[in-house]
């Protein structure tokens, strides 16, 4: 037990450090008074920038000691998946989203030094945008979930493409960051949007960014089992680091 607290808190400071790094830069670029906005006010190319190094964020996070011990999760609805495709017993995995989303709170504390230019846009918290409802917003969610899901499913299930998994990260959330973020922000993960609603004070529409990454990962799990991704076999619960796994908790269940 006491090697599995020790993955947990590995998945705690990975997604702490995923809110903190992350979200930061969400801030550096819109926050009000963003030198980044002043020599790039073309938001747009801002959200393409922005999308890159929030995914640049999480692939370092995938290949560092921390991913290597945990497997760099550090999304609820990417342990869920792994849970369900029976990569993970059902003890472990509640274990990772409980450390998930305690690391998303204790991460998004940092944001505070922000200041005003963090609380100009709610450090960083992920809310519909103008001109669009909650329905719109938990659609957008439900759509890039199951991009992130999707292609998580493709690059590991596939032996060539397995060992590059980190390197989607980047180039996804520029594409998703730099199209849906208008419409709902562009979480697909509820760690990373519960702590800066936290922080914020502001609850508005919260239920979206469960609702909607819940539904695209259903939708992929089902895509992964009627389609043509159905090819694609995961073989263990890690986004990187496939072969270090001494306390036999990624192949759980495996066929």
């Amino acid at each position: 037990m006491k090697n599995l607290w020790t993955l947990f808190l590995a998945e705690f400071a990975g997604t702490a450090l995923l809110v903190a790094v992350g979200v930061s830069i969400v801030i550096l670029n819109f926050g009000q008074g963003s030198p980044v906005a002043a020599l790039l006010p073309d938001s747009a190319l801002r959200r393409i920038i922005t999308g890159f190094l929030f995914g640049v964020t999480g692939a370092s996070i995938a290949v560092s000691p921390l991913g290597k011990s945990s497997g760099a999760h550090i999304n609820p609805v990417v342990t869920l998946a792994f849970w369900m495709k029976g990569k993970m017993s059902g003890p472990h995995a509640l274990g990772y989203v409980v450390a998930q989303l305690a690391g998303g709170i204790a991460g998004a504390l940092p944001l505070l030094a922000w200041g005003r230019m963090g609380a100009s846009i709610g450090f960083g918290g992920t809310f519909p945008g103008n001109g669009f409802t909650l329905w719109q917003a938990m659609l957008g969610e439900t759509v890039t979930t199951f991009g992130l899901i999707a292609g998580l499913f493709l690059f590991l299930g596939h032996h060539r493409l397995r060992s590059y998994t980190p390197l989607l990260f980047p180039f996804l959330y520029a594409v998703m960051v730099y199209l849906e973020a208008p419409v709902s922000g562009t979480s697909t993960n509820p760690a990373r949007s519960i702590g800066p609603s936290l922080v914020a004070g502001d609850w508005y529409g919260w239920w979206v960014y469960w609702a909607g990454p819940l539904l695209g990962t259903f939708a992929a799990l089902a895509a992964g089992k009627f389609t043509w991704l159905r090819r694609f076999e995961i073989e263990v619960a890690k986004i990187y680091h496939f072969e270090h796994d001494p306390h036999g908790v990624f192949r759980a269940r495996r066929a």
